[in-house]
């Protein structure tokens, strides 16, 4: 559980960028558990409200909402982060959970049609949140933006080069942001990071019911990355800025 009113996330306000999915419910009950303010975004109005709702109750009255935001349109996007500031006083994080996998059985049947996909879905995003949100993260004293990645960025397999790339330009992006927080920081020093936590692959309850037999090796349990995700506020800006978190071994 996390430590509620003394901890690092006591009174910080965090957005959670694609909140409706297994990893994002996980992340929204375990920041409002340490005692944040939560504010969701996720394209599917049902599975965010459910997730919102699931967080809220959990977490015993914690403060955890859910906005149906497109994150495809960079406009949408920075109103999103307008609206969280001016109705919450600050912005605190940016945990970006929006994920989506297509891949081929060999390199020469790779579809580009899925490379166009997991563009939109996995640079796009992150383009737009960032510039969305870079500001607003480099004004709070504590400000952290969090991109879940996979060790399939840093050694693509064959069948796996679209996914693989629109990872990889994702951690690039991410790494650009860190240089801006260091740069911003100054001679008063760093407050505010970019960081990637970098798992294989990600497992919930649902999947290992599922395939009871299933060992899921290297997987990264929903609930583990919610807790690193809650870790990154307890280590200062300058450790975690521009750098990977490896929750996977390192291929």
């Amino acid at each position: 559980m996390g430590n509620g009113a003394n901890g690092a996330l006591s009174g910080a306000v965090i957005a959670v960028a694609g909140a409706g999915g297994p990893a994002g419910r996980a992340a929204l009950l375990r920041l409002a558990e340490a005692g944040a303010t939560v504010v969701g975004a996720d394209n599917d109005p049902q599975r965010l409200s459910e997730a919102v709702d699931a967080a809220r109750y959990a977490a015993g009255g914690a403060t955890v909402t859910g906005d149906t935001v497109d994150l495809l349109d960079l406009q949408s996007t920075r109103d999103w982060a307008t609206h969280i500031e001016k109705d919450f006083g600050r912005v605190d994080g940016l945990v970006h959970l929006v994920g989506g996998w297509r891949g081929s059985e060999t390199f020469t049947k790779t579809s580009l049609d899925d490379w166009d996909f997991l563009e939109m879905l996995l640079v796009k995003t992150v383009q737009h949140t960032s510039l969305a949100f870079h500001e607003a993260l480099q004004r709070s004293d504590r400000g952290r933006y969090v991109l879940i990645s996979a060790s399939g960025a840093s050694k693509p397999t064959a069948g796996n080069a679209a996914y693989s790339a629109a990872k990889a330009a994702a951690e690039a992006w991410t790494l650009a942001m860190a240089d801006f927080f260091r740069k911003a920081g100054g001679a008063e020093g760093l407050t505010s990071a970019a960081t990637i936590l970098v798992v294989k692959a990600l497992v919930h309850d649902a999947m290992r019911a599922e395939r009871p037999n299933a060992k899921f090796a290297g997987f990264t349990d929903v609930k583990d990355l919610a807790e690193a995700i809650e870790g990154v506020w307890s280590k200062p800006a300058a450790e975690v800025n521009g750098n990977r978190l490896w929750l996977t071994e390192k291929p």
